[in-house]
């Protein structure tokens, strides 16, 4: 009986592996079609991650909300923000807003700052295919724009 057992246990590992294996290549595949999750943004001078940003998707476009406050005042408001984000509490603020898919990045978004209260256009991608680190492009209408790095988290 232990030998049936063991012969039984023997057939199904390769099957096993094999659907774990499909089952991250598929995840792996998913995520670079999309932005989804959690990322830490991090300080562009000292490389300090400052706070993780949760991305998700909503009618076909992509939101950003700030998820956790990592280095600064966990009960900051937006004294900058203009219209209904003005005096809102910065943890739970969406700063990314009507992101769309296009090729094999993300644009005509939005990405608000709440330490300025200023509003930029949006890009993502990821940085040489890495579905780890995202490329966060903020542009402001000058033409002047400022290029993040964010990790997943």
């Amino acid at each position: 009986m232990l030998y049936l057992k063991k012969n039984l246990m023997a057939k199904r590992y390769p099957f096993l592996l094999f659907i774990a294996v499909l089952f991250s290549v598929g995840l792996q595949a998913q995520s670079l079609d999309t932005p989804t999750g959690r990322w830490q943004t991090l300080d562009d001078e000292t490389g300090e991650a400052k706070s993780v940003i949760n991305i998700y998707e909503q009618d076909g476009e992509y939101f950003g909300k700030i998820a956790k406050i990592l280095i600064g005042d966990n009960n900051a408001v937006c004294d900058k923000c203009s219209g209904k984000d003005k005096g809102r509490p910065i943890l739970g603020l969406v700063i990314i807003k009507d992101l769309k898919k296009d090729g094999d990045s993300w644009d005509s978004g939005t990405i608000l700052d709440p330490q300025k209260g200023a509003e930029y256009k949006l890009s993502a991608w990821y940085e040489n295919d890495n579905p780890d680190k995202l490329l966060i492009r903020g542009k402001h209408w000058t033409g002047l724009y400022r290029t993040q790095t964010w990790v997943r988290e």
